[in-house]
């Protein structure tokens, strides 16, 4: 039997935050980090952007080397559990701690690695001080260096062995093996969750478990840890792309779930599995709405807006390639679709433009304040999303997917029968502008543009 996510009080409405991944890859330092929170405190938070996440690596001591695993140092603690490196995150050292432990110098002992007293729990109470959320990435699974030193779990009578599927390693990533379905296993994942929750972590990102492959075993092993420690943190699954197949399991069992491959800055796929364009997410989200609801939310990924860089996860550094019109429509389909929207932007470059969008309440009340959405038209270029709002207001977004311009003159009637009892008082959203007393839409979108209406 599945045991249920800790929803709705978890994940009511869809979160909204920050993550590293977009900007700094796996290279994001503490300073870094303090200064991007600081922004997303300062700048951000009143609107709603909460969530502030350190993403992959944070257990490197040397990250740039990632493609060449056999030279990776890692740090961990006496259980094989990861620890941030101190180098490169100043405060999860503890005034008492001891020096760290050098690995043992045995021909048997292959991977680099030492023994930290270490922990987040000084940076996880640092962002709760600042009204925020706090966040991690994980792999999925046990450290390969805990297995070769067969470490004991914290907690239990069971040693890294125990619980180590050695024949299941995440394909593309040189970290972990997978966990056994087994008691040593789930006290491996216990121990993990003991850890974090003490560390203060509101979100778990965890990879190489939702898409090649899908590792239900391990989900429903973490759900469980999750549950005993009694905090509420958001589960959130990686990589996509989810299969439907999967659907009833992964509502049941996490907050969020990637329904795509990696999303990037770029508007079209052309059919490529990696990276996926904003394009790409309109067909997803749309099979995917049956099941976005309070407490669990489809992911169509980060929103690679702003300047990602110095070292973006993907590519060099650089200014988003998306134009400003294809920006205006991720964001809005991302929000009237009802994906969790987490930024990807260096948020100590934000641009006025952007920052201008992100701070847009009309717009952000259309993601939280929402009841249902749907698409309710796709006629060849033209896609149209419509959005319950309270008090009878309707969120209207109409798309121009295609690449060139597109003359709009249609009545609501005609775009959907639910809009066609009277005339409607009409808001543009991104433009804050009333258009009046109207029963019809008629303008022109710019290829790949968008218009958010808001109707009462």
């Amino acid at each position: 039997m599945m045991a249920a996510a800790q929803q709705p009080n978890v994940a009511p409405t869809p979160p909204m935050g920050w993550n590293s991944w977009d900007s700094y890859g796996l290279t994001i330092t503490e300073p870094a980090f303090r200064a991007n929170v600081d922004v997303l405190k300062h700048k951000l938070l009143p609107f709603g952007w909460n969530y502030a996440v350190i993403d992959e690596g944070w257990f490197f001591e040397n990250p740039n080397d990632r493609e060449k695993p056999d030279t990776l140092r890692y740090a961990l603690d006496s259980y094989g559990r990861y620890v941030p490196v101190p180098a490169r995150f100043p405060s999860a050292v503890s005034p008492s701690a001891p020096p760290p432990v050098s690995s043992p110098a045995t021909a048997s002992i292959k991977l680099p690695a030492t023994i930290e007293d270490t922990s987040f729990t000084a940076l996880g109470a640092w962002v709760h001080a600042q009204g925020l959320k706090f966040g991690i990435h994980i792999v999925r699974g046990i450290p390969r260096a805990s297995v070769e030193r067969n470490l004991p779990i914290q907690g239990s009578s069971f040693h890294a062995e125990d619980a180590a599927d050695q024949a299941d390693a995440c394909p593309w990533d040189p970290t972990n093996w997978g966990v056994k379905d087994n008691a040593a296993g789930q006290a491996w994942y216990d121990s993990l969750l003991r850890q974090y929750a003490a560390w203060g972590v509101d979100l778990l990102k965890v990879d190489c478990i939702s898409d090649h492959p899908y590792k239900l075993t391990e989900i429903q092993m973490i759900r469980r840890a999750i549950d005993k420690t009694g905090r509420p943190i958001v589960l959130s699954l990686s990589p996509g792309p989810t299969s439907l197949a999967h659907a009833a399991e992964v509502s049941a069992l996490s907050n969020m779930w990637r329904i795509a491959d990696d999303h990037w800055d770029i508007w079209d796929s052309n059919g490529k599995p990696f990276p996926q364009g904003t394009k790409d997410q309109f067909a997803r989200l749309n099979a995917w709405n049956p099941y976005a609801k309070p407490g669990t939310w489809p992911d169509a990924d980060m929103l690679p807006i702003g300047h990602l860089g110095p070292q973006p996860g993907w590519g060099k550094d650089r200014a988003s390639m998306l134009t400003r019109d294809e920006v205006k429509t991720e964001l809005t389909l991302w929000s009237i679709a009802r994906s969790p929207m987490i930024l990807g932007a260096n948020l100590t470059q934000l641009d006025a433009p952007t920052l201008a969008l992100l701070t847009n309440s009309d717009w952000i009340a259309v993601s939280k304040k929402s009841t249902e959405s749907s698409q309710i038209l796709h006629d060849n270029n033209l896609i149209v999303w419509k959005a319950t709002l309270p008090e009878g207001k309707i969120a209207l977004a109409l798309f121009n997917i295609g690449d060139t311009p597109l003359k709009l003159d249609r009545t609501f009637a005609d775009l959907s029968p639910a809009l066609a009892a009277h005339a409607w008082t009409v808001r543009d959203i991104w433009e804050s502008k009333s258009l009046g007393k109207r029963k019809n839409i008629s303008t022109e979108l710019a290829p790949h543009a968008c218009t958010l209406l808001l109707l009462q």
